[in-house]
């Protein structure tokens, strides 16, 4: 091994671990995230239905949008800009970085949403996280078209561009009945972040 190659080893070993420790951490935040029992009123809650729900659980409610929208925001930014240096996709820094963006403000209106008690934020949160959804169905066929990710990769990319797509559609527009589509998409996103996280680490 030659001298330029042991000084590049520290630093290729420090990518991998940082990158599959955001993709794991991605996960394990979303997992803290819904273990939290904070209430999650419908599409249809009217604003004093919404009020009601929300009173007394501020902290529980703070807590949750900080590890499933405000640190998670990390990991799809971090995913994005490796997935975009490998597959050299435009489409995939753009995406990412932008649903990324969303998820940071989504998680400040989780939070003026805990101290101002204004309903009427809650459905703006559902609307934006259908739009941050959307951008992430695209994130996906980036992943799915993209020959630097392993098969099985590839297909958990499609997967959720399908999924999260259905999803997506469900809170912009806030229609319950496609609300189903919400569980395996975030399957599928969480396989995904975690995933490219650890393969694409590895491959830098």
């Amino acid at each position: 091994m030659t001298v330029n190659q042991l000084a590049l080893a520290p630093s290729r070993h420090r990518s991998l671990t940082v990158s599959g420790a955001i993709g794991i951490g991605y996960t394990l935040s979303w997992i803290a995230g819904l273990s939290i029992p904070a209430p999650n009123p419908s599409f249809t809650a009217t604003n004093p239905q919404i009020t009601t729900a929300l009173a007394g659980h501020g902290a529980g409610v703070a807590l949750q949008f900080a590890l499933t929208e405000g640190l998670p925001a990390i990991g799809i930014a971090a995913v994005s800009v490796l997935l975009a240096r490998a597959a050299r996709s435009r489409l995939a820094l753009i995406t990412g970085l932008t649903a990324a963006a969303i998820s940071v403000v989504m998680f400040a209106l989780g939070l003026a949403l805990v101290t101002t008690a204004h309903p009427g934020l809650y459905h703006v949160i559902d609307r934006m996280d259908g739009v941050k959804m959307l951008l992430l169905a695209v994130l996906g066929i980036a992943g799915a078209t993209a020959a630097v990710l392993p098969r099985w990769l590839r297909y958990a990319g499609a997967a959720l561009a399908v999924s999260i797509a259905v999803s997506g559609l469900a809170y912009l527009l806030l229609l319950p009945s496609l609300s189903a589509a919400a569980a395996p998409g975030l399957i599928f996103l969480l396989v995904f972040i975690t995933g490219s996280g650890l393969v694409l680490g590895k491959t830098r």
